[in-house]
């Protein structure tokens, strides 16, 4: 069994590839992992074939010769495990892609991929699957698609979708789609009320400052739970932070950028742009502090999302410079060294973190500290099977990798499950009656917070 991590794959024309990683045996890819925004999507674009149904596929990975070495061939056959929003397997992967794209851009995606294959000397695409969606089903997806790029996005909106979705969840065995059934189950049983520490503000620290930051308050998880944002708002002050909730700031556009719709994805990010940059104009900025993993791989890729904007260029330079994951302002910071708690914490890392951000050690580390035991579940560099919207749109996969997951979690016996990205925390908390807290909230409680209320749902 080979394992590569953090491979980097380039065309001539730009990077195509950051971060990913790969299990291979036998001439075969096990499994392919990787953050939002690593290049999936790129990679699976040069898949050729149809996929059939299940959760290993085949198909030829065809890429630039320059750096694909490092995973051995130039071709090879593939199982994909994590194959990114991928929505019917009928189809193949290509077809799958450009049917998610805006029509005018499906012809200029096929040309790239094209001259990146002749370059590399690797011939076509070949033939593809043709498409048999009927009408109907293509207008249910595209329906399903734009409503969830509508909601989600949006806390108030989705808080009114999480309670409906409570209301209908006993009829839930009416639904014909699983992709429905996945959203009415996605609601959790209590859905928390709105935290006043998520509007514009501004938070003293506790003694003397070290540091002035704004804390990314997220768009769904100041829905789904609010006891991460104010855990965070806690601990930065207790150390010695001023922080600031920036107005204007909102969703960092992850969710749409996941799904190619790249106008509201820039709207968004261009928002919480310019949010910032008044702050840190204004009063000063030594971090923008991220504690859901997602959105930071988000930001922190702002600066290339906007590379050619004329205008916002070099602010997106600077704010993708300054995001930081909570883990690595409290490494910066200091925690105090605590005696032990008496309680197994078994780590989840996700990917958005592990492979997109490349944090691997520090939320581990900072448990340690404050006198945790940290235990880590086997094949931890696999994927939960959240990942942004294909838990939805993808719900048969996603179980599997659901349950593969809190299998080798419970398998450590922990008293407690953490994460640091709520997907996740949902994901795996749906599959466990062990409870799944944010790290976040763990550092608060063992430096003088409250006890998190998970722990004695």
């Amino acid at each position: 069994m080979l394992e590569l991590h953090d491979i980097t794959l380039t065309t001539p024309q730009r990077e195509l590839i950051r971060g990913l990683s790969a299990k291979v045996a036998g001439g075969e890819v096990l499994s392919l992992m990787g953050a939002s925004g690593s290049g999936k999507s790129s990679l699976l674009a040069f898949v050729c074939g149809a996929l059939p149904d299940g959760l290993h596929g085949t198909g030829s990975v065809l890429l630039d010769g320059r750096d694909i070495t490092r995973l051995g061939t130039l071709q090879r056959r593939v199982g994909i495990l994590f194959q990114d929003d991928l929505l019917f397997p009928h189809m193949s992967v290509l077809d799958n892609l450009l049917f998610a794209l805006p029509a005018g851009a499906r012809a200029a995606r096929v040309a790239q991929a094209e001259q990146a294959l002749a370059q590399a000397g690797l011939g076509g695409l070949g033939p593809r699957a043709p498409h048999t969606l009927s009408g109907g089903q293509r207008a249910r997806v595209s329906v399903l698609r734009a409503l969830l790029a509508r909601v989600i996005p949006y806390p108030i909106r989705f808080r009114l979708a999480l309670f409906g979705a409570r209301l209908m969840r006993p009829l839930a065995f009416l639904v014909p789609d699983a992709r429905l059934k996945a959203m009415l189950a996605m609601a959790p049983k209590v859905i928390p009320p709105v935290s006043r520490n998520d509007d514009p503000q501004v938070f003293a620290p506790e003694g003397p400052q070290r540091m002035r930051v704004a804390l990314m308050t997220g768009c769904a998880q100041k829905a789904l739970n609010t006891d991460i944002n104010d855990a965070t708002i806690r601990l930065l002050r207790r150390l010695g932070c001023e922080v600031v909730v920036a107005k204007g700031a909102g969703c960092c556009g992850a969710l749409t950028h996941h799904m190619g719709k790249e106008a509201l994805a820039h709207g968004s990010a261009a928002a919480n742009i310019r949010a910032w940059m008044v702050e840190k104009r204004q009063h000063g900025l030594d971090a923008i502090v991220i504690n859901t993993s997602g959105c930071g791989t988000t930001i922190k890729d702002y600066g290339h999302m906007f590379r050619t904007d004329p205008v916002l260029a070099a602010d997106a330079g600077v704010v993708a410079g300054l995001a930081k994951d909570v883990s690595e302002v409290l490494v910066t910071l200091g925690l105090p060294e605590g005696a032990a708690k008496g309680l197994r914490i078994a780590y989840h890392a996700a990917c958005s973190l592990q492979h997109g951000q490349q944090i691997k050690t520090a939320p581990k580390d900072l448990l340690k500290r404050v006198g945790f035991e940290v235990v880590e579940p086997a094949d931890s560099h696999l994927c939960c099977g959240s990942a942004g919207t294909y838990n939805l749109l993808q719900p048969k996969i996603s179980q599997e990798l659901q349950a593969r997951k809190v299998a080798t979690l419970e398998a450590k016996a922990p008293d407690v499950i953490s994460a640091g990205n709520i997907g996740c925390m949902m994901q795996i908390g749906a599959a466990t009656g062990i409870p799944v807290v944010h790290t976040v909230e763990l550092l608060d409680w063992a430096t003088g917070g409250p006890r998190p209320k998970a722990l004695d749902a």
